[in-house]
């Protein structure tokens, strides 16, 4: 039975997790698999609630962390490369930057036969200055060419792979998209969103707007909160927005917010006169979900988005921005409208277009559904993640 080394970056609440947790649990008799994991920062939500539902059990590399360190990182690769000695796996499988640099060193200095790395988004674009990105590039490029085979989760993450950032060639890239258990997205949908409304005191009239992810720069919240302002000028409906999710930029957001005037809510702090809410972490997303009606996303960069996917899953409309692997995740003009990022003026006219169109909004929730269920259930991802390890391993 062949043995697969999975090693993800950090088990912090996102699309990478999901995956791994699946592969993990579902790739069935046919493999062994391993999940080895870093450290989450303090700020950031943890995802081992999705571990722990699937009685995974992880090895821990506690030196493996998010912050780049000579040393740590040193200290990581050492734990890896015993981990492999003593596993001895036919496939080590990394997933996003850290683990895939540390990872595939060790796996490449082990002789391990085949090597894989799945880029669930990049550091290329959004993250840091040109010299710093240029030496992450380098690194990537080198490490490409001493691996097996290079995922991408979207087409247009595999075009800017090969084409922009010239990582690596046509040849060696597969696309594997990301799958997830949907299936909670359409079961007790009328209770969950009226207990999500009774909880934040909005009634079923009030159509309300949610953005969901980390409180970090490359999520640029600041669109979200210029575009929320325009809209609040404009319509006459009863609105209300949600920022979802916490992490390092929350009091750099809370500030944005006083700086254009508007007011907001916090966990600790509840007001009806008040139209926008910081929630902080809702673990069971689905349940926020059903409760909304518009999901927003303003990032400057994304590989695959999974509240997107999430989002159309439970027949919500869509208002984003058209970045990284976006397109390929939703059907434009038919589940979301998109715009170029820091585009202010487009954003808040397709939030604008959404609040106030009711029959678009109900077209998008009933395409959203078919299309995600079709396209990202997580027996779609264990089906092709199979087959290409299956090419591997008999090439």
């Amino acid at each position: 039975m062949p043995r697969v080394l999975r090693i993800i970056n950090r088990l912090n609440l996102g699309g990478p997790t999901y995956n791994v947790a699946y592969l993990t649990a579902h790739l069935g008799n046919d493999y062994e698999t391993l999940l080895v994991a870093g450290m989450k920062d303090d700020s950031e939500e943890s995802s081992e609630f999705i571990i722990n539902q699937l009685d995974i059990k992880p090895v821990y590399i506690k030196n493996m962390k998010r912050e780049i360190s000579l040393k740590s990182d040193f200290a990581a690769y050492k734990e890896i490369d015993q981990i492999i000695k003593n596993f001895k796996p036919d496939i080590v499988h990394t997933h996003a930057a850290k683990a895939g640099t540390v990872g595939r060193l060790a796996a490449i200095h082990n002789k391990v036969p085949v090597v894989l790395h799945t880029f669930h988004g990049h550091v290329f674009q959004g993250y840091f200055g040109p010299t710093k990105t240029k030496i992450f590039l380098e690194i990537e490029r080198y490490l490409a060419r001493r691996t097996s085979g290079i995922i991408a989760i979207s087409n247009e993450q595999k075009k800017e792979l090969i084409g922009k950032y010239k990582i690596t060639s046509e040849n060696k890239a597969s696309i594997v998209q990301l799958g997830l258990d949907l299936s909670k997205f359409k079961t007790d949908t009328t209770s969950k969103r009226e207990n999500f409304r009774k909880t934040y005191s909005i009634n079923d009239e009030t159509i309300a707007i949610g953005i969901i992810g980390r409180l970090v720069p490359i999520k640029n919240h600041l669109l979200f909160l210029k575009a929320w302002k325009e809209v609040n000028f404009k319509t006459n409906k009863k609105i209300h927005a949600f920022i979802i999710g916490d992490g390092e930029d929350r009091e750099k957001i809370q500030l944005q917010c006083k700086e254009l005037g508007l007011e907001f809510n916090t966990p600790d702090h509840h007001s009806n006169d008040i139209n926008l809410t910081f929630t902080s972490w809702i673990l069971d997303i689905d349940k926020a979900i059903a409760g909304l009606d518009i999901i927003a996303l303003t990032s400057n960069n994304e590989g695959t988005p999974v509240s997107l996917i999430e989002a159309q899953a439970g027949g919500k409309a869509i208002v984003s921005t058209n970045v990284g692997g976006i397109k390929d995740i939703v059907l434009e003009g038919k589940t979301a409208l998109l715009t170029e990022p820091e585009d202010v003026q487009s954003f808040s006219k397709n939030m604008m277009e959404l609040i106030e169109d009711e029959e678009l909004r109900k077209s998008m929730n009933q395409l959203g559904p078919e299309f995600a269920n079709e396209n990202f259930g997580f027996e779609r991802l264990i089906k092709d993640m199979r087959q290409l390890y299956e090419r591997f391993l008999h090439t």
